[in-house]
């Protein structure tokens, strides 16, 4: 089943972690592997290790910010990667 919104965790070279949100889940991730998002065009390869489904936009975006803290990347740590 295809929801329409996603938050996915890269695993880069540098081996940290890069979160993200998107609509279209495919073609971001193809954007990272070719080195078009500049957020992770020095951290190259990238490697999809989570990708997480959402119905509702603004849970998507909640979801990533909440990665991106101190709590929500111990949270990733022990239940997403």
């Amino acid at each position: 089943m295809d929801l329409p919104y996603y938050v996915y965790i890269l695993l880069c070279a540098d081996q940290r972690y890069y979160v993200g949100c998107t609509s279209v889940r495919l073609k971001r991730l193809a954007r990272h592997e070719k080195g078009l998002v500049t957020s992770t065009i020095g951290r190259l390869p990238v490697i999809c290790v989570s990708t997480i489904g959402f119905i509702d936009k603004s849970k998507a975006f909640a979801f990533e910010n909440y990665l991106k803290s101190g709590s929500g990347r111990a949270f990733m740590g022990r239940h997403l990667i």
